[in-house]
């Protein structure tokens, strides 16, 4: 088991602009993820917990101490745990998602028992008592939140992504946006329960909105170079996928075999490995976000890996 209290403790909130915060973990590697909040006259617009019981705390301890407001509202980016689990935590909000989350975060259930994240594949964290707590009000496309007059618009994309459920949110009067795990800012995406062709048309999507300030799922915050660096990395993924797979290659051998360049700084690149898995599933005609096998997908990244259990602090 692995807790490091001492990183746990470096988590900062940012203010991004006026009353709109980011909540950086870092270093943002397996389970460690970014939030947000949005301070209003009244009260605060959460935008996702965290992976553990002891992090969501200090987060909602974070906000109360910068705020001094009730969390009302929770918005889920996406079902995975690290984006979900603390949603208990808020127990005064309303918890807001797309369908699919909601689908998503019950049928995969809590960490202790959920298929992910009690694989074995990374070193377990140590996640407290979790209680599953599921967004209660879901859209479809897209739902207008208010912070006091300011609209926040929480969007789909309308492709399995990162996920098939991902959702960003909006400020357009502050030109800020919350891309959850569309966007990695320094670390390897991740596409395993989703889609790499769709990842790239939902990552172009963001271009849209015309962000000055991206706060992304992991990492730290950034500007509009950020979509145009995963960008690449996905465009590089299905480039390998493509001659790899005309090749006769096993996605692990064609991880192992191939030369990251300039991504090779990026943590996390056991995650090339399911990415590839991905990939395949679509070259072989499955569906975007369509069922895989994510235990030989896990296994294969562990291999990768040198057979050792992914690193995860949080």
């Amino acid at each position: 088991m692995i807790n490091d209290h001492a990183q746990t403790l470096s988590a900062k909130a940012t203010e991004v602009s006026d009353g709109l915060f980011a909540y950086i973990q870092p270093d943002g590697t397996w389970w460690i993820n970014n939030t947000g909040f949005i301070v209003s006259d009244r009260m605060v617009i959460a935008v996702d917990s965290c992976a553990t019981e002891n992090r969501s705390r200090r987060f909602k301890e974070t906000i109360h101490r910068i705020a001094g407001k009730p969390v009302r509202t929770l918005i889920n980016t996406h079902h995975h745990g690290d984006h979900t689990h603390g949603n208990f935590v808020f127990d005064e909000a309303t918890v807001i998602a797309h369908d699919a989350c909601r689908e998503a975060l019950i049928a995969e259930g809590p960490p202790q028992t959920a298929p992910v994240a009690a694989s074995g594949a990374w070193e377990t964290p140590d996640w407290g008592t979790i209680r599953l707590a599921p967004p209660f009000v879901t859209f479809t496309e897209r739902l207008n939140v208010y912070a006091d007059d300011m609209l926040c618009e929480v969007r789909h994309l309308g492709v399995p992504a990162h996920t098939t459920n991902d959702s960003v949110v909006w400020i357009p009067e502050r030109k800020v946006l919350f891309s959850g795990d569309l966007l990695f800012n320094g670390g390897t995406p991740f596409l395993l329960a989703g889609s790499v062709r769709g990842s790239i048309k939902a990552v172009e999507a963001l271009k849209q909105f015309g962000a000055e300030v991206i706060v992304p799922g992991h990492g730290p915050v950034g500007g509009p170079e950020i979509i145009d660096d995963v960008l690449d990395y996905l465009r590089f993924v299905q480039d390998t996928a493509r001659q790899a797979h005309a090749a006769g290659l096993a996605p692990l051998e064609a991880a192992r075999e191939i030369d990251l360049g300039q991504f090779a700084a990026l943590s996390d690149s056991e995650r090339l490995v399911g990415n590839l898995h991905r990939a395949y599933a679509e070259i072989d005609g499955g569906p975007l976000g369509g069922p895989i096998d994510v235990r030989k997908a896990l296994d294969d990244m562990v291999a990768y890996n040198g057979g050792r259990p992914l690193t995860c602090w949080a």
